[in-house]
Order: structure tokens, then C-alpha cells, then sequence
């Protein structure tokens, strides 16, 4: 299988959980009805990003995995005979959560998981007040369609962990995504923002010569402690080509069920012209390994 069609779920969310499953399921059936073999969903799509304030009682968000989730989309899955990649608030004991993406294979099954390694603390982003940093690693999920490179959302900035992926045999990066403008923020700082995180994804296709999805919220959330003006998701999911190049942008403000085909041959005929790998001087690297070299 070289040629695959994969479904892009980029959806608004709210405080009703039912809804946005409902919403999400949904997504996956349309993306499906066009030839999707591998379906990708948002950040957190069960609800709201609750990240926006620390509020111990968002904690009731959280649910074990497996468990009533996996069993929901593992179902869809079965049903449509697709992959499927979910992202869930995991709750894996009293006091230790994680922002976990989970995917399913097309028989319902749980091919494999990965736990958001980096986690930020940014005004109206207070995931380390929720998640616990991820301890599986980087390790590619081997699925029916191929070899799944899954991270999550803040993981997009650091160039380590898609090497890592890439390096471990991934064939794909994937990136289930909740990022957006705080209220506040002027339209020219906007528009850095979103250039430099489109523009450091598809830098990791070129480095790592394979395509990048990446599944972005989309619509707006208000901050329900009323510190802030709340978040505009940006949307504009996008899959990029091993060369970096955009295949495919949605839009900003709009709900898209999209379904994009990618060549996985590419990643073959790219690193042959641009043998990044071959090249990497792996005796010169110790000082990755500290935090900072004084």
C-alpha cells in the first residue's frame, strides 16, 4: 500500500460531550464515505479544552484507557473498517492523567497509545497543572495502513521528537492538534504565530523526508473563569508532503471533514536525492543529550 486517502476531523467544540462525540463520529462516517482509509481527529475532540484555567474539577473529564471511549470509537472503527486516531484526557491512576492519544485499528482494536512528552504552561494553555509529561517515549504505533508516527499538539515544536519518530521507522507524522489566538493578541502577532507553526511541521517533513498531518481545533471557547477573552482556534489542518510542501490547508473558521491522499513512495524517491539520514553525523551529537551547553 503506497497510495493512502486519510480523513481530517477538524471540528468546534463545547461543553457537551455527548454533542462533540456525536460531532466527531460523525466526521469519521463522512470522511470515511470518501475512501478514507486512516481518519484523524483533534486534540481533546471529546470536549472543551479545559487547559484555559486550573480547575480541579475538570479532572472528571479524565477516563481510563481502555474504557468507555475506546470502546465508542473502537466500535466506528469496526463498523467503517478505518484507522482510526483518537485523543483523550487518559486517567491512569489517582493524580496522574495524561493527554494520550489512542489509535484504534480498523477492527475496533487498540493498535497502540502515546502520551504528550512535552507539556507547556503558557497564559490560557495550563496543561501541566493537568497532564503528567509522557514516560512511552517515541515510539511509531505499527498499524494495517503503515507505521504511525503519533505526537501531540506542543510536541510540533520540538525537532527531537519527529527525528526520533522518523528514525524509529515512523512513515507519517501525525499531530492531533489544539492551538489558537489568545484574545488579546494583535492580528500581526496572530499571523507570526501561525507561520512559524505551520512553517516548523512542514520543516520536519523536509528533515525527515515523509508527509506531516496535523488536525487542528477549530471555533471559539470562552475562558469560564473569566480571566481571559478565551481562545479563537485557528483551524487551517493541514498535511504536508515529504518535501514540505502543502498538499492540502483548511480553513480557519469553518468545520472540514477532509480527506487527502498521500503517496508513501515519496518518502523513498525524496531521501534517495536527499540523503539526510545518511549524512547525520551521529558521533558529533552528545550535547543534545544536555539542556543547555555553558
Amino acid at each position: 500500500m503506497t497510495k493512502l486517502k486519510i480523513g481530517l476531523v477538524q471540528q468546534a467544540n463545547t461543553d457537551n460531550r455527548q454533542a462533540n462525540v456525536a460531532k466527531s463520529i460523525a466526521g469519521i462516517r463522512k470522511c470515511a464515505a470518501k475512501g478514507a482509509q486512516l481518519v484523524i481527529l483533534q486534540e481533546l475532540h471529546t470536549g472543551i479544552y479545559f487547559c484555559q484555567a486550573e480547575d480541579t474539577r475538570k479532572f472528571d473529564l479524565a477516563e481510563p484507557i481502555p474504557g468507555h471511549a475506546t470502546e465508542e470509537f473502537g466500535q466506528v472503527a469496526a463498523e467503517l473498517g478505518v484507522v482510526l486516531v483518537a485523543s483523550l484526557f487518559e486517567r491512569r491512576a489517582p493524580g496522574i492523567y495524561h493527554n494520550t492519544a489512542v489509535v484504534l485499528e480498523r477492527d475496533g482494536t487498540i493498535a497502540g497509545k502515546y502520551r504528550k512528552m512535552h507539556i507547556p504552561d503558557d497564559p490560557a494553555y495550563y496543561e501541566k497543572f493537568y497532564f503528567t509529561p509522557g514516560d512511552i517515549g517515541f515510539q511509531p504505533i505499527d498499524t494495517s495502513v503503515g507505521r504511525l508516527g503519533v505526537l501531540v499538539c506542543w510536541d510540533q515544536w520540538y525537532p527531537e521528537a519527529a527525528r526520533l519518530m522518523a528514525l524509529a521507522g515512523a512513515e507519517m507524522l501525525i499531530y492531533p492538534t489544539a492551538i489558537g489566538y489568545e484574545s488579546t493578541d494583535p492580528k500581526e502577532e496572530q499571523d507570526r504565530q501561525f507561520g512559524a507553526w505551520q512553517s516548523i511541521q512542514r520543516g520536519h517533513a523536509v528533515a525527515n523526508g515523509l508527509p506531516v498531518i496535523t488536525v487542528n481545533r477549530t471555533g471559539y471557547e470562552p475562558d469560564w473563569s473569566g480571566v481571559t477573552g478565551g481562545i479563537r482556534f485557528w483551524g487551517q489542518s493541514f498535511v504536508a508532503g515529504p518535501q514540505g510542501e502543502l498538499l492540502y490547508q483548511a480553513p480557519a473558521n469553518e468545520e472540514v471533514n477532509a480527506v487527502v491522499e498521500i503517496d508513501k513512495q515519496r518518502t523513498e524517491d525524496v531521501r534517495r536525492i536527499w540523503p539526510f539520514f545518511r549524512d547525520r553525523r551521529i558521533d558529533a551529537y552528545q550535547g543534545l543529550l544536555q539542556r543547555y551547553l555553558d
